[in-house]
C-alpha cells in the first residue's frame, strides 16, 4: 500500500470527511427512504459536532499525551544522538523566504535545547518529502537550517531525508545508527505522536528514549462553551483519531512488533543511570549515507 493510497484512505476516517459524507448520503437517501435518510443526516451532524467540542478534543488528545508526561530537561538521559521527527516545518516557497513553522515546531526547538545542554553530541534530522511533492523540499535540510539559526552547527546535524512516514523514519534511522555504531538515541516528537513513533522505532531495533514535546492539552477551567463546536478542537480531535488509527494500521502491517512497542515509559532515572559509552571522535558529516564514522565530541554550546 503506497503512502499516497494510505493518505487518501485515512481521509474517510476524519470527522469532517465522514460527517459530511453521512449528511450528504442521508439527504440523498431521504428522497426514497425518508426515515433512514434523516437518521443518516443526524448521525453525520453528530460525527461533526461531537469531535468539534473542546471537551471531547482535549479528552481524545489527553489519552495519548498523558502516556508521556513532560520530563525536566535535567532528568533526560544522555545518548549518542537526538532524533527529530519531521512534520513541523515547510520549506521557503514564494512568497515565503524563510521556513514556515507550525505547532509541531516545538520538536526542533526542544531538540536544539537538548543539544545545547549536552544531552547528545549529534542530531539526526529525519524527514523527507511526500512522493507527490517537490523532491527538493525535504524537511531534514529545512530543520538543519533552522537549527543553525538556534546555535546548532550544521556539521552536528546528520540528515535523514529519505523518509515519508514514521515507519520510514524508524527504518532509515536504524540503518544510520548501524553505520555510525550508535547504541541509544533520544526520540523527539510531539507527545500526541510519541506512542506510535516510539513503538515503531523500537520495533525497528532502535534503542529510543522518549523525549516528548509539543503538548496540546493544558489544564483549564471548563465552561458551557466547551460544548460548542470549534474549528481548532476539530483539528485536535482529528489528529488524535489519526494517531489511534495509524497505530492500528502499523500493527496490522507488522511495523509494530508486540512486546517491543513498550507502552510503558521507563523511569528517566533508571535510563539515566545506565552506563554511557566511551566518547568517540571523528570528523562529522551531514551525509546520512556516508561511510561509518564515529560521533564528534560533546557539544560545546550552552544556553546563554
Amino acid at each position: 500500500m503506497s503512502v499516497f493510497v494510505t493518505k487518501v484512505l485515512s481521509l474517510f476516517l476524519h470527522p469532517l470527511s465522514l460527517g459530511l459524507g453521512l449528511v450528504v448520503a442521508g439527504l440523498v437517501l431521504s428522497q426514497w427512504w425518508r426515515r433512514i435518510g434523516l437518521v443518516g443526516a443526524i448521525v453525520g451532524v453528530l460525527v461533526l459536532w461531537v469531535p468539534s467540542t473542546p471537551l471531547v478534543a482535549d479528552w481524545l488528545q489527553g489519552t495519548l499525551e498523558s502516556r508521556y508526561p513532560p520530563t525536566p530537561i535535567d532528568s533526560v538521559p544522555t545518548a549518542d544522538a537526538i532524533v527529530m521527527l519531521g512534520g513541523s516545518l515547510k520549506s521557503p516557497q514564494p512568497p515565503r523566504i524563510y521556513p514556515d513553522l507550525n505547532d509541531a515546531a516545538d520538536r526542533v526547538w526542544y531538540s536544539a535545547r537538548l543539544y545545547r545542554v549536552g544531552k547528545a553530541p549529534l542530531m539526526i534530522a529525519s524527514g523527507g518529502a511526500l512522493p507527490w511533492r517537490n523532491p527538493d523540499d525535504r524537511e531534514a535540510s529545512v530543520m538543519q537550517t533552522l537549527l543553525a539559526d538556534w546555535g546548532v552547527p550544521a556539521d552536528s546535524v546528520l540528515l535523514e531525508a529519505g523518509s515519508a512516514n514514521t515507519h520510514q523514519n524508524a527504518t532509515n534511522t536504524a540503518e544510520l545508527m548501524a553505520e555510525r555504531d550508535f547504541d541509544r538515541v533520544l526520540l523527539v516528537t510531539s507527545a500526541l505522536h510519541m506512542r506510535r513513533a516510539l513503538a515503531t522505532f523500537r520495533s525497528a531495533g532502535v534503542d529510543a528514549v522518549p523525549a516528548a514535546t509539543d503538548y496540546q492539552v493544558a489544564k483549564t477551567e471548563r465552561t458551557i462553551l466547551d460544548l460548542a463546536p470549534d474549528a481548532g478542537a476539530l483539528t485536535g480531535s482529528t489528529a488524535a483519531i489519526r494517531e489511534y488509527v495509524g497505530y492500528l494500521v502499523y500493527d496490522w502491517r507488522g511495523w509494530i512488533t508486540e512486546g517491543r512497542s513498550a507502552e510503558a515509559v521507563p523511569d528517566p532515572k533508571t535510563v539515566r543511570d545506565r552506563p554511557s559509552r566511551p566518547d568517540r571522535s571523528a570528523e562529522p558529516t551531514t551525509n546520512a549515507r556516508s561511510s561509518r564514522k564515529g560521533a564528534p565530541g560533546p557539544a560545546t554550546h550552552r544556553p546563554s
